[in-house]
């Protein structure tokens, strides 16, 4: 029999496969229907290479097994340790709605907020938090390396993106002669964010008594399930949180990307706790070695007083509750006068889109930056159909032109805001591992919104007229991206 002789069964072969495929993304992972049609049209129309693209992209296997038993082992073992530490004793009151006058100034008008994400994220509030802000990364790192300098029990750190350049070389030096003096020094990268570090890049720290793990490294033929959060915890004092990864484009000096602009949080009180609890849950499930046992000395005891609200929220896989979107979600229809977004990747999901429709149909001031020099062109494609299709409900749209923007932060009404990891995208809502600070102080997040409004003098408007006349291959870039924008 020639080949062409088997041709036909060959095809009718690959034919068949592909309805099976198709079958059991739609049948058994119970997707977005938005998702299911555009991977459907990916495995009809690209035989064979389709499926290869999904096994890549888009399994979901309706979340795996073993972030379920994740989930219920964090809520049963981590949660229930912190939540009867002292100053959490106070917040059962806040789940039962049952507010003392001495808690009133902790909720004022956020109690919703404040009692939703508490009930369903395992987040309560803590009160006596001071921060310092951060939006470029020379300072930040400055202030990161000093205080690794000053350790003198333990360095926690979870980063999705470790380069083996000048600052990663760096960091990862400081952290070795932290060990070497006797401190406890642990590092989680993601297996995928680190996939280009040469195997020797820890070898200083590991000799010299550090720890170091990858989150799911077996997994590194499939971008989903990614740890996307970027975390430092020294002490049990002070807790690092936000957008920064480490490498040398953070520092605004990889000529690619330009200066860069992103927010990251340095935070000193309670809510430490929870991003050392957050750490602990990582590391734990990632690593079978080394593990870290609850101890008091992970949990330093401080002095109780007022100062920045704050909660610590997380999302992915492995919580039953898409925790930050909802928190967003909230957010955004309870404003009153305005919303502010920044954000690298603007790709919502149905939910999130008509929140800001309708806000801004109601009169409110409804803003959005994203960057003018992508680093992922389907996104930003995909993205600016978006945008579009807001500007016609009177959403202010606009392209930060100053270099890269990085900031994942949401602001409302000058009263609240939230910052961190998580992208206004699909990927950080349903598949990612994300962790966002949301912070209930009007002092501070005057303060964030004015780099906001600072950083539009750096920004073209997307303006509705241009919009109508952009080229038609613009308008064909933007078509097929947002068709394939469920599986970005």
């Amino acid at each position: 029999m020639t080949f062409l002789d088997f041709l036909p069964f060959l095809v009718i072969a690959i034919f068949v496969s592909n309805v099976i495929f198709a079958g059991f993304v739609v049948f058994f992972e119970r997707r977005n229907p938005a998702s299911s049609w555009a991977w459907l049209l990916v495995l009809f129309f690209i035989p064979l290479f389709g499926f290869i693209i999904y096994m890549v992209f888009g399994r979901n296997s309706k979340r795996e097994k073993m972030f379920i038993e994740k989930e219920k082992y964090d809520n049963e073992v981590y949660y229930r340790y912190l939540f009867f530490k002292d100053y959490a004793l106070d917040q059962v009151r806040l789940q039962k709605k049952i507010i003392s006058k001495k808690q009133q100034y902790i909720v004022k008008e956020n109690l919703d907020d404040l009692v939703f994400l508490h009930i369903n994220a395992g987040s309560w509030v803590t009160t006596n938090n001071t921060i310092k802000h951060f939006i470029d990364g020379q300072s930040k790192f400055d202030t990161l390396i000093e205080d690794i300098r000053q350790a003198k029990k333990f360095i926690h750190l979870e980063y999705y993106i470790l380069r083996g350049d000048d600052l990663g070389k760096k960091i990862v030096h400081e952290l070795a002669l932290k060990a070497k003096e006797g401190v406890e020094v642990r590092l989680l990268y993601d297996g995928m964010g680190c996939t280009r570090l040469p195997r020797h890049f820890f070898q200083e720290l590991e000799q010299n008594g550090g720890y170091t793990a990858a989150f799911l490294p077996r997994f590194l033929i499939r971008l989903n399930y990614r740890d996307h959060r970027k975390l430092c915890i020294i002490d049990g004092e002070i807790g690092y949180i936000g957008g920064f990864n480490i490498g040398n484009e953070y520092l605004g000096i990889v000529k690619r990307y330009g200066a860069w602009r992103d927010t990251h949080l340095r935070i000193k009180g309670d809510a430490v706790d929870q991003l050392q609890i957050r750490f602990m849950m990582d590391w734990n499930f990632t690593s079978s070695n080394a593990t870290i046992a609850l101890e008091d000395k992970y949990f330093p005891y401080r002095e109780q007083t007022q100062g920045v609200k704050i909660q610590i929220v997380s999302s992915g896989p492995d919580t039953v509750w898409k925790n930050i979107w909802n928190g967003y979600f909230k957010m955004m229809t309870e404003a009153e006068k305005h919303i502010y977004i920044q954000t690298p990747y603007f790709v919502p999901d149905d939910g999130i889109l008509e929140a800001l429709r309708v806000a801004a149909l109601s009169g409110i001031d409804v803003r959005i930056i994203i960057p003018g020099n992508p680093d992922h062109f389907f996104v930003y494609w995909a993205s600016m159909s978006y945008l579009g299709e807001l500007l016609d409900a009177g959403v202010r749209c606009y392209q930060y032109e100053k270099g890269f923007i990085h900031t994942k932060a949401v602001f409302i009404d000058g009263e609240i805001c939230s910052i961190g990891t998580a992208n206004m995208d699909i990927r950080s809502f349903d598949l990612n591992f994300e962790v966002n600070a949301f912070l209930y102080d009007k002092e501070t997040t005057v303060k964030l919104e004015q780099d906001f409004l600072n950083d539009l003098e750096n920004c073209v408007e997307i303006t509705k007229e241009w919009y109508v006349k952009r080229k038609w291959w613009f308008r064909v870039k933007e078509s097929v991206s947002r068709l394939i924008s469920p599986m970005l």
